[in-house]
Formats: C-alpha cells, structure tokens, sequence
C-alpha cells in the first residue's frame, strides 16, 4: 500500500510540474512564436513582393498591398512592430523553417504538401488559377487549347500555379521564372505563349498592361490562402484563428480589401519587382 501511494504521490507531482509549463488547456508555450513575438516585441514576416495586389513595394523600398495591411493589422493587435524580410517564393518556408521569419504572408495556398513542412491558420482568401494570354492571340478560348506540342506555358517556380500547370499540360513546355512579373514579361518578349498565376494577380496585371495582355475565362482551379506558421505551433495557429475571425469583414479588412482589389489608383505608387 505505501509503495502505491508513493507512486500516486510522484506521478501527481509530474504532472503538476508539466501543467506548469503551460500557458492553460495543457498546450506548451515552450516553442511557441506567440509567445516569442509577444516577448521580443516585434513580428517577422516573411514576403515574396510581386503578388499583385498582395505582396509589393512601392518606389521608397516599403512592403505594400493587401498582405502588408493583414500583417499590420496582426502586429497590432498583438502590440507589436512589424518587420519584413523579402525572399523568392520557394525560399519562404525554409525561413520559416530555420527561424528566420515569424511567420508568412505571402499568398500562399493552403495545400496537403506544405502542410507537412509548416502549419497553417484558417484561410484569409479566396481565389484560383487563372490563364493570361497576350493580346496578339485571338484564336484561344479554353486552356486547354494552349497544351500542345511547342507552346510554353510561364509559371512562378514553387507555387500552386507551377505546381497546376506541370500536372494539367501534358503537351506543353513549363516554363519556371523566379517571380509572376519575370514570367509576365518572358510572354511579353514572346518567349511564351501564356501565364499561369493567381487569378488576383492576373486581374491587377491587366489593368497595368490593357493593351498587351488578356485573361481567359474561369478559373482551372479554386484555393484557400493562409498564413504559415512553424509546423505544430497550435497556440500560435489558434490566436491567429481568433484574429482573423475579428479582422475578416471588419472595417479596416473591407477597407483594405476595396482599395487593392476594387480600385486602380495604387498601381502607380508601387514598382515591379
């Protein structure tokens, strides 16, 4: 009886001391960048300027776009500064991934792959793949016109449009450029035949360039965009979750999303990259 009680009394004791490491519901805080953040005062985010209108920059070098204001609106929520590293769209979750970044507002799509390297916050965004097309072709009305042998198809290395095109175009040649404007004006310089990207970016892209380019009808596919996160960062996932769900439709968030998505004024305040 007495070696049983001593047993009780040190598996209560071990419990105890684990509940003390916990900021409450039994989830460690010990690796959490809530708590990292909250405690350095400032959040790191990570951007891959050139997603027309999220993620840019306008002539002074400053991050700007619908992303940019998401984040600010994060950082103050939480109290916080907000810094922003720059990186090519494949270099983010490895970033992520080494700490260089708190977290990503890049765009991204929420997909089964990179929810094995990073985890994600409920989407903040909505949108698809969409096609453009130079205003020279006349003749192309389905994408699927464009998958024969010869043509190139312009994509963003490492995202979801990239990812689209090499599995849907069986025919044609994929073409990997560092960033959507590079890709853009790769088709420009006839050097392919069209782009795949986010139909967002697509849109804004056209109202730049009306006379030069063209978009296809529909979407090939639909997606959800998150925020990325250090994988199985739950506490952090969870007062993202509660943000977003505060911001998504407030006055700020429709402001935001009016101005970059519903007007044109802005494109000539920020630089290509």
């Amino acid at each position: 009886m007495k070696k049983w009680l001593a047993a009780l009394i040190m598996i209560t004791a071990l419990v105890v001391a684990g509940c003390s490491n916990d900021s409450g519901g039994g989830v460690s805080t010990d690796n959490s960048t809530l708590q990292k953040v909250l405690k350095e005062k400032k959040l790191i985010v990570g951007m891959s300027p050139g997603y027309f209108p999220f993620d840019m920059k306008d002539p002074n070098g400053d991050f700007v776009g619908y992303d940019v204001d998401t984040a600010n609106a994060l950082g103050k929520a939480l109290g916080v500064d907000v810094e922003y590293k720059q990186f090519t769209f494949d270099g983010l979750i490895p970033a992520l991934q080494t700490g260089e970044v708190d977290m990503i507002f890049a765009g991204m799509t929420i997909r089964g792959d990179r929810a094995l390297a990073v985890s994600f916050a409920n989407p903040y965004f909505q949108t698809g793949q969409a096609v453009m097309l130079p205003s020279s072709d006349k003749t192309t009305k389905t994408w699927q016109e464009l998958d024969v042998k010869g043509n190139k198809i312009a994509v963003g290395i490492g995202t979801t449009g990239a990812l689209l095109a090499k599995d849907v175009f069986k025919n044609a040649e994929v073409l990997d450029f560092e960033e959507f404007p590079t890709a853009a004006a790769a088709m420009a310089q006839g050097k392919a035949d069209a782009v795949v990207y986010d139909e967002p970016a697509i849109a804004v892209w056209k109202l730049k360039n009306p006379s030069e380019v063209t978009q296809l009808e529909g979407l090939i596919s639909s997606e959800n965009l998150g925020i990325a996160i250090k994988k199985n960062d739950f506490e952090t996932v969870q007062w993202v979750n509660s943000f977003l769900y505060s911001y998504i439709d407030s006055p700020s968030e429709l402001a935001s999303r009016n101005k970059w998505f519903e007007t044109s004024d802005w494109l000539s305040e920020v630089v290509d990259e």
